[in-house]
């Protein structure tokens, strides 16, 4: 049998597929989501996340210690507010002595060279679990952009390298741009959730900082699953506001749009690889059905291959220390 070209020369070893691969994982491209907690020595199991913690500062400390030696670079910071704090203003969120302020000197302190990255967005310090203020049963837009930049502005303060609002408001990227530079954080980057998605795979996330919404759901303000256009859209207008890194959420089951934006836009794309999908696969794993290890970069890959430059994932330490050998 003669063959002009055979196609399977190039795959015939480790070392040729090496070689020729397209796509490179790296424990650089991750961006771990932390969850943190009042206290000291608290290191609370998350049922619907199998082996994931929420932490305290002092057991976060270790972690992002932990983290930095496996090659990773970049932390993205969320907080349980206590009950007692929450009100339907916000103003826990940018109080200077909160427990994402003490959480991001105390991570800056212990690891200078690591890329701190905060959760901008009102849910966790909201009665009514929304990622905005609530007036006769509707999330209002422009004042809870107003909170927003008093929030971000706050992150920036104590030592925040890069605020991440995941709210979906309109207008906010602008505010916050402008917020930042009127007091002086010039060197602030924002992360845009520009693409996110109503997903019935938020769950476990919820469940990790108690952030469920009280009533109704998030429709009014997150997209439509349905959309493709208005991804690129949003992605493009973040960019015009000043967005430094755009962000489609969730990652698995929106592979088109990471795509799609990183097709449109000239700013890096990040992909949130979200807690739905890491409990799909711890659970699978753990019936048995697929190979947990293979899965993690099968998965990561293919969401680097569809054009995420950055991935925030729950996998992150494991995958770094399987890319790690």
């Amino acid at each position: 049998m003669y063959l002009q070209k055979r196609s399977r020369i190039l795959r015939a070893t480790p070392a040729i597929r090496s070689l020729v691969a397209e796509t490179i994982l790296r424990p650089t491209d991750f961006i771990t989501p932390l969850f943190i907690d009042e206290g000291n020595g608290i290191k609370t199991p998350i049922a619907s996340m199998k082996d994931y913690y929420r932490m305290s500062i002092d057991l976060t400390v270790q972690e992002v210690k932990e983290l930095w030696s496996l090659g990773v670079k970049s932390v993205l910071l969320f907080v349980k507010a206590a009950d007692e704090t929450k009100d339907n203003t916000g103003q826990e969120a940018w109080n200077p002595e909160g427990l994402m302020q003490r959480a991001i000197k105390a991570i800056r302190d212990a690891v200078p060279e690591m890329y701190v990255m905060t959760d901008v967005a009102l849910d966790p310090y909201s009665i009514y679990g929304h990622d905005g203020i609530v007036k006769d049963g509707e999330i209002v837009n422009d004042e809870t952009v107003e909170a927003l930049v008093k929030m971000s502005v706050s992150h920036a303060r104590a030592g925040a390298h890069m605020v991440a609002p995941s709210d979906m408001m309109d207008g906010r990227i602008a505010a916050i741009r402008n917020g930042l530079e009127e007091n002086n954080f010039t060197s602030t980057g924002i992360m845009a959730y520009s693409a996110k998605y109503a997903s019935c795979f938020y769950g476990p996330f919820r469940d990790a900082l108690d952030s469920a919404p009280g009533f109704g759901d998030k429709k009014t303000y997150q997209m439509d699953y349905a959309n493709r256009t208005e991804a690129v859209k949003e992605a493009a207008q973040d960019v015009e506001e000043g967005a430094d890194i755009v962000m489609v959420k969730p990652a698995l089951s929106y592979m088109d749009i990471i795509r799609d934006v990183k097709n449109t836009v000239t700013v890096p794309v990040s992909a949130y690889n979200i807690s739905g999908e890491y409990a799909m696969v711890k659970a699978a794993a753990e019936k048995g059905w697929i190979d947990e290890n293979k899965a993690i970069l099968e998965m990561l890959t293919s969401m680097k291959r569809a054009g995420a430059d950055l991935i925030a994932t729950y996998f992150s330490k494991d995958a770094a220390r399987l890319l790690n050998g």
